[in-house]
């Protein structure tokens, strides 16, 4: 007989070969999960009507109603009856007996109740839950196939989970909630004390920060599949617990600020292209551009909630849920400002950093303190760190911007941020003989003469490498970071251009000149004439400080020094404005006055030794000894080696060493131009004074230039302070921390010369009698004053 055919095929040896482990895997994972849920919900079910059945017991009492009995039960019964041995019992007994075994024993009234019970009783038993049939879980284990002559048999076998039963799980949760409604009753109830409201505080606040640095690690340590994470942690900035409200966000938003540091990669995200999301890509690249996804979007909610936090602190904005109040959302924003200042200067390859940029800038110049000081420190770390170029364009573009808009009224602080602007190097524009060609220009005609025509071919084909490999270099190239800097430069000129022009009596007046002072080696040749008559004209208008002087002079020295040595221009007003103003500088003065006047003198004297005359190098020497006597020693220090260096800049100034040298005229110490001050009729007799200078590298120095300053022999001086410029030894030397650089010996103490007493005794004893016995006659001995001497 032949077997029947069936459309449903036992599937072959092959196809059991194409069917993969993770799909079996899947269809296992598939059975469990609904054999857990139908678990579950039967557990659930039966709970509920459990709950049910409490409320309806506690509420009313419920008799049981008499149920009719089956006819087995009835025969169990009288079998009963009769195995009893009534012939041992009295009349009485029996009596007794049947009364008790014919009363209904479900019923709630005793036998002697006269009460009557109401005719409509609770059934009870309707609402008993029945047991439904528990399905079993169970786990299906894949066996080795068994090999037949025509197929493969697949075995599996079947193994029960055995789980916690439903009664065992309901008496854990009935401890635990009758804890929570003891605990909740008790706080209705009994108002706690300041003690121990504080004490639930700190608890809370407690399991707050264990629950933070759990999802922090969690993050860290995968951040690839543990984004979630980031959002429970986004999810507490809203905390609703007003006791705890303020800690909790700060605490989360220091957290996510450490954690964006933590797991942002090193460049910027792109986003994709819709023919990029079309095209197939391999596992890994789809993990990482979902990471990517999810890092961008949860950083610009983060942002986002910060700024959204200073907004709010910045126009008083009342919420719904008064968790937080009014007064307590400044300390919020001052944390939410600390964040972002730490990703503007920590993550300035990221996305959105010119969004953080734009943000902060109006808080540069922001009523508060502490958030004003807290931003502009960040933009000075900002532009001291940037090497490319890039951050610092965008922040000073903000920074104009912000100046503009504002119309020059902002602090003298969000100037001074500009002079930490790393600007070495600019394109300067060239004249026009510099741009010329040397030679003449090769035509096209020329080159395909010369040049064979596999040379060209092998030429175009490098050049086209050549730029490939410049679009694929990693860094930046040097005439973009050029470009980038010149544009800088120009936004930061322009800046104090229009101060200069438009505001040059405000008080960005000193941050301006501060900042010529420091890039007036970067200023283009147009502006030279301009900017030397408006920087003479506000010196001689009497209204600036001793400081935005000094600024004013070093302004125009290192233009002259720089590319402005092709200038004839001699600035002999400037020169006279700082050998005036040399005397006005004490001990109590602030210590950058001198550091000023040290580069100003390196400037004007070393650098420009051939326009300057003998005349005048004597007169700043002799008034630089003068100044050394009354500042501090480290200033002391420096200005001895500025005079060091003009004495070997112009050696025929040794004649303030010489005290028989006479010229003619008279020295005039109050005329305040050095040109005729006559400082050659005068001696360093300075010198001699700080030889005996408390300071033992200002004795050094003084000793080396009353010897004529040389540079060999006894009088010379060690390599360590020779080889240092002015400027480094008032650096090395200074004292801002209140102690002596070097540390200066204590004096010394004389030894007191021994004097011969009355109570010493002497080592020979004739001689010590001999000293009592006149000791002793001088004391009886009366002295007669009116009686005269007699010979």
């Amino acid at each position: 007989m032949a077997p029947s055919h069936t459309k449903k095929r036992r599937p072959s040896f092959r196809r059991l070969l194409k069917t993969s482990n993770l799909k079996l895997d899947n269809k296992l994972k598939n059975r469990q999960m609904k054999q857990q849920n139908i678990s579950k919900k039967q557990r659930k079910e039966h709970r509920k009507l459990r709950q049910a059945l409490k409320g309806v017991a506690q509420a009313t009492p419920r008799p049981l109603d008499v149920t009719a009995k089956k006819p087995e039960e009835e025969e169990e019964e009288e079998d009963f009856l009769e195995s009893l041995p009534t012939d041992m019992m009295d009349d009485t007994d029996l009596q007794h007996m049947s009364s008790f075994l014919s009363r209904d024993l479900s019923s709630c009234d005793s036998e002697h109740s006269t009460k009557k019970r109401k005719s409509e009783v609770v059934r009870g038993y309707e609402k008993i839950p029945r047991k439904m049939a528990a399905v079993p879980e169970e786990e299906v284990i894949h066996l080795l196939p068994i090999k037949d002559k025509t197929r493969l048999i697949p075995q599996s076998m079947h193994r029960v989970v055995t789980k916690q039963s439903d009664e065992e799980e309901d008496e854990e949760e009935e401890p635990t909630q009758e804890a929570e409604i003891g605990a909740a009753k008790l706080v209705n109830d009994a108002p706690l004390t300041p003690a121990q409201q504080q004490k639930v505080r700190a608890r809370k606040i407690q399991d707050r920060k264990l629950t933070i640095a759990h999802l922090a690690s969690t993050v860290i340590a995968n951040p690839s599949t543990n984004m979630k994470c980031v959002k429970q942690l986004r999810g507490m900035l809203m905390e609703v617990d007003p006791c705890m409200a303020v800690t909790v966000r700060k605490l989360v938003m220091v957290s996510l600020m450490e954690i964006f540091k933590d797991i942002t990669p090193t460049y910027k995200i792109r986003p994709l292209t819709a023919t990029e999301k079309a095209t197939k890509v391999k596992k890994e690249t789809q993990q990482l551009r979902e990471f990517e996804e999810v890092l961008l979007s949860q950083y610009k909610f983060y942002l986002e909630d910060l700024e959204q936090c200073i907004k709010d602190w910045k126009q008083k904005k009342s919420k719904r849920s008064q968790a937080v109040s009014l007064d307590s959302y400044s300390g919020l924003a001052v944390v939410a400002v600390r964040c972002l200042c730490e990703l503007l200067v920590a993550m300035t390859h990221f996305n959105f950093h010119n969004n953080i940029l734009v943000a902060l800038a109006p808080l540069l110049n922001d009523p508060v303190k502490t958030v004003s000081d807290t931003c502009c420190r960040a933009f000075t770390e900002l532009f001291r760190q940037d090497k490319v170029g890039g951050p610092s364009l965008a922040a000073v573009r903000v920074i104009s911007g912000l100046v503009k808009r504002l119309n020059y009224n902002v602090r003298p602080k969000v100037l001074q941020t500009l002079l930490s602007v790393r600007i070495q190097e600019v394109l300067v524009k060239k004249d026009l003989k510099d741009t010329t060609p040397t030679m003449k220009a090769m035509h096209h005609k020329d080159k395909k003469n010369q040049l064979s025509r596999m040379r060209r071919k092998w030429k175009k084909a490098e050049e086209k490498l050549q730029q490939e490999l410049l679009e694929t270099e990693a860094s930046d190239s040097k005439e973009k970071k050029m470009k980038m800097h010149t544009e800088t430069l120009n936004i930061v000129f322009l800046i104090y251009f229009r101060i200069l022009k438009k505001a040059h009596k405000s008080v960005l007046l000193p941050a301006v000149l501060e900042g010529l002072a420091n890039f007036a080696h970067l200023i283009n040749l147009e502006f030279f004439d301009d900017l030397l008559n408006v920087l003479q004209g506000l010196i001689q208008s009497g209204d600036l400080s001793n400081r935005e002087r000094l600024h004013c002079i070093q302004t125009v020295f290192t233009i002259l020094t720089g590319q402005g040595d092709v200038l004839n221009i001699d600035p002999l007003n400037f020169y006279s404005e700082l050998y005036a103003m040399l005397p006005q500088l004490h001990a109590g003065a602030p210590d950058d006055e001198i550091f000023i006047v040290l580069r100003c003198l390196d400037a004007m004297l070393i650098r420009r030794r051939k326009q300057v005359s003998l005349q005048r190098a004597m007169a700043f020497i002799k008034r630089i000894s003068v100044l050394s006597l009354h500042v501090q020693s480290h200033a002391s220090v420096g200005l001895l080696a500025a005079a060091r260096a003009a004495l070997h800049s112009f050696p025929r100034s040794d004649f303030l060493l010489d005290n028989e040298v006479q010229g003619s005229g008279l020295y005039l110490p109050e005329l305040h131009h050095p040109e005729h001050c006559n400082a050659h009729n005068t001696a360093l007799w300075e010198l001699h004074a700080l030889q005996r200078h408390f300071h033992p590298v200002v004795r050094q120095l003084a000793s080396h230039l009353s010897r004529g300053a040389p540079s060999e022999g006894s009088g010379a001086l060690p390599q360590e302070l020779s080889r240092r410029s002015p400027v480094q030894l008032f650096d090395d030397y200074d004292i801002k921390d209140m102690t002596f650089n070097p540390p200066v010996a204590a004096p010394r103490h004389k030894k007191k010369k021994e004097v011969f007493r009355v109570n010493w005794s002497l080592l020979d004893g004739d001689l010590q009698r001999l000293v009592d016995d006149s000791l002793r006659s001088s004391q009886e001995a009366e002295l007669d004053f009116w009686t005269t001497h007699k010979h």
